[in-house]
């Protein structure tokens, strides 16, 4: 029997590579009963993120505006400039100006700074009974990211809670409760980093991305104050979520397939691949989306012009054609890449700055802690469908 795809269905719930194992093998391109279209094999996957035909512009879309408030709301106009819903030469122009600050001489002179953070918060967390993410997993990525916005300290917590709620908007279905915060929370945070810029225009400029952004560029060219404020509200949420979830998805992974932790252990040179490997095996984000701008095929399928497609990242990265014995951790995999961070022209650019929080949470637990182990079986993971996160990470560490 042919599998359906649907978000609400309570076995995807239950065993979600189970389920994604059925489609692959029954549909790979499979149009659902909602009317969009899910990918589920690696190749399909990584050729419509490459596509000239597959369009991020999702605020353009009636339907989807709608659902979120409609085209005038304050989010559906938000998200208009993220540089994630832009394409062609507007999403190549926005891009250029903020891949400024995520240079790797960039990245890398935050390495000293991004020990020196996990070593406090280790330090803070001592031995025992510890909740991994409340501990060290959520803080670390949030005080990185917005030391790297130039967000003042003591307002990256309101920070948190305003992306937090706009978040939601890339999920597939949005509730009317999640619609009203959001579009609340949006000009709230827009009022404040609007104040936030106003007061760093006669400053000297510094180094982090809202003064750079705040600046032009070499060829005179600079975002606008809208442009500005949409994009780092994007990258305060995506900047700390997706390294939340790879490092604790990657932790519960390590734990449940204790060879691969030993294995890690005993050559620490592994870092690199492992956090590759994690990021394919249990990935942060589990899905995008596309709209078709002309019909295209994709495996033995055309897709009509107009339609919606949905990649599953969870999918791709168990899809046996691409890795074999895909449901064993296997920290030496080197090929091919994961596509969990995307791919194409909408590589994350922050990629490199999470691999590299990633790493050094791991490779500082391991070495400190001859002990890691679960307190519970009993895990829960958040309702945001796109974001696959859990909501805490119970360990027992010793020395």
């Amino acid at each position: 029997m042919t599998a359906t795809f649907d978000l609400n269905d309570p076995a995807l719930a239950a065993d979600r590579f189970g389920y994604y194992r059925r489609l692959r093998e029954t549909d790979p391109v499979h149009r659902s009963p909602f009317g969009y279209w899910v990918l589920t094999r690696y190749d399909d996957v990584d050729a419509l993120l490459r596509a000239p035909s597959a369009s991020s512009n999702f605020p353009a879309d009636p339907g989807w505006a709608m659902v979120r408030g409609g085209p005038t709301c304050p989010v559906v106009k938000s998200t208009s400039k993220w540089m994630l819903m832009q394409d062609g030469q507007a999403h190549r122009r926005m891009r250029r100006l903020i891949a400024r600050v995520f240079t790797p001489r960039n990245i890398d002179r935050m390495r000293p700074r991004i020990q020196q953070v996990v070593d406090r918060l280790i330090d803070e967390m001592g031995d025992g009974p510890v909740d991994l993410i409340t501990g060290l997993a959520l803080p670390m990525p949030i005080l990185v990211v917005g030391e790297l916005l130039g967000i003042p300290p003591q307002d990256r917590a309101k920070c948190r809670d305003w992306t937090d709620k706009v978040g939601y908007v890339i999920d597939p279905g949005v509730t009317p409760q999640r619609r009203i915060a959001m579009n609340k929370a949006e000009p709230e945070f827009r009022a404040y980093l609007l104040d936030l810029m106003d007061s760093r225009r006669d400053a000297d400029p510094e180094h982090d991305l809202l003064s750079v952004l705040m600046q032009a560029d070499a060829d005179g060219e600079k975002l606008t104050d809208e442009e500005i404020v949409a994009n780092i509200l994007l990258i305060f949420n995506a900047g700390h979520e997706t390294t939340v979830n790879l490092i604790a998805n990657g932790m519960l992974a390590l734990l449940q397939q204790p060879e691969a932790l030993a294995a890690l252990r005993a050559d620490p040179g592994l870092m690199g691949t492992a956090v590759e490997e994690l990021s394919r095996y249990d990935p942060p984000v589990q899905l995008a989306a596309r709209i078709m701008t002309e019909d295209t095929p994709i495996g033995d399928k055309l897709i009509p012009a107009g339609d919606t497609v949905l990649v599953l990242f969870d999918a791709a990265g168990r899809d046996p054609a691409r890795y074999p014995d895909p449901d064993r951790l296997d920290l030496s995999r080197t090929d091919p890449k994961s596509l969990a961070f995307s791919s194409g022209n909408h590589y994350c650019l922050g990629a490199v700055l999470g691999k590299l929080e990633a790493s050094t949470v791991f490779t500082e637990l391991l070495a400190r802690y001859s002990r890691i182990e679960l307190a519970t079986d009993d895990l829960h993971w958040h309702s945001h469908f796109n974001l696959r996160g859990l909501t805490e990470l119970p360990l027992h560490l010793g020395r």
